[in-house]
């Protein structure tokens, strides 16, 4: 029985992304939490499944977040839990990435893959 390892078909993709979304209601930010690094490894092996079978547009990860706010009617006093206003500005502008907490707190509010950040 394979544990864990590069998905190779849609069925497995699937369940890979269940897994991914059971250990972020589980793991949530905490970067300190012990199945972080799994979770990590689970991202990676996502990735490497989307890359091969969804190629991706070419638009950076600050875009889709503007994108996601503007479809949200969101402001960025409303995203509190990624930064302050200034700090959601720099990203939103340009001027600054969004960081690996910042990715998983959005990816599970906009209920999507955190590859769409990346």
């Amino acid at each position: 029985m394979t544990v864990l390892s590069v998905p190779h078909s849609e069925v497995e993709y699937q369940r890979a992304l269940a897994l991914f979304e059971k250990l972020m209601d589980i793991v949530g930010d905490d970067d300190t939490h012990p199945l972080s690094s799994l979770m990590e490894t689970l991202c990676l092996l996502i990735e490497s499944y989307e890359t091969a079978h969804y190629p991706k547009p070419e638009v950076s990860g600050n875009e889709v977040f503007e994108f996601l706010m503007a479809q949200n009617s969101l402001y960025p006093s409303d995203l509190a839990e990624i930064g302050s206003v200034d700090n959601v500005l720099e990203i939103i502008n340009g001027k600054s990435e969004l960081n690996a907490r910042q990715i998983r707190i959005l990816s599970k509010r906009f209920k999507v893959s955190p590859e769409v950040f990346l």
